[in-house]
C-alpha cells in the first residue's frame, strides 16, 4: 500500500491549520491595536512605544 497520499494529506492539514492560526492571530492583534489606540488620545505610529508616548505627555 502506498503511504504518500496520507503523508501529503497530513502535511496539507498541518499547513492549512498553521496558516489559519496565523491569519486569526494577525486579525486579533489588529483588533487589539485598534482598541488600544481608541483608548489613547492620539494613535501611536508604527514603531513607537507606549513609554515614548508617556514621556512625551509628561513633558507637556
Amino acid at each position: 500500500m502506498n503511504h504518500w497520499p496520507f503523508v501529503i494529506a497530513a502535511y496539507a492539514i498541518v499547513l492549512a491549520g498553521t496558516g489559519g492560526l496565523c491569519v486569526w492571530a494577525h486579525a486579533a492583534m489588529r483588533r487589539a491595536e485598534r482598541r488600544a489606540d481608541a483608548v489613547t488620545s492620539q494613535p501611536r505610529q508604527a514603531g513607537q512605544s507606549r513609554q515614548a508616548d508617556q514621556s512625551r505627555q509628561a513633558e507637556r
